[in-house]
């Protein structure tokens, strides 16, 4: 520890400025740390780093994750949803056949379904830039 020469008043109350200040810094600094700490734990964080498509491809080659989440979600969900006022042999009967659908379907053919379903709404966007390049305008003129 340093020694710091205090020969009157005003040296002191220098150096309890100087002092109270350090304590503000450090103590915006550790309160800026704590939370980038805790912030690496978030939910989003950590689908972040670890729901990557390489790394579900990876685990669900090996486990296959995807199929056995898919068997056990979409009986539940097309008996809450499309089947909701049916009866017992109705849904037991649903609850099979999408438990069997559930079970064939792998991350894959999840991210094809994914795809084909956002490729039905770029669609549009196409068509319009197609239609002024059938007139002979290009997409990107000033003319239009």
């Amino acid at each position: 520890m340093k020694n710091y020469n205090i020969r009157n008043l005003e040296d002191l109350l220098a150096r309890k400025n100087e002092l109270k200040v350090q304590y503000t810094l450090k103590q915006d600094d550790l309160k800026r740390d704590t939370k980038a700490y805790f912030k690496q734990f978030t939910l989003g964080a950590l689908i972040k780093k670890y729901a990557t498509p390489s790394n579900f491809f990876k685990a669900d080659e090996k486990l296959n994750i995807s199929s056995t989440a898919m068997s056990l979600i979409l009986p539940m969900l097309m008996n809450k949803t499309i089947f909701r006022s049916s009866g017992f042999v109705t849904k037991a009967l649903v609850g099979l056949a999408s438990g069997k659908l559930g079970k064939s379907l792998d991350a894959e053919h999840l991210s094809a379904i994914f795809n084909s379903v956002k490729g039905w709404f770029s669609k549009k966007k196409e068509k319009n830039e197609k239609k002024f390049v059938d007139y002979g305008i290009p997409p990107d003129s000033e003319t239009y």
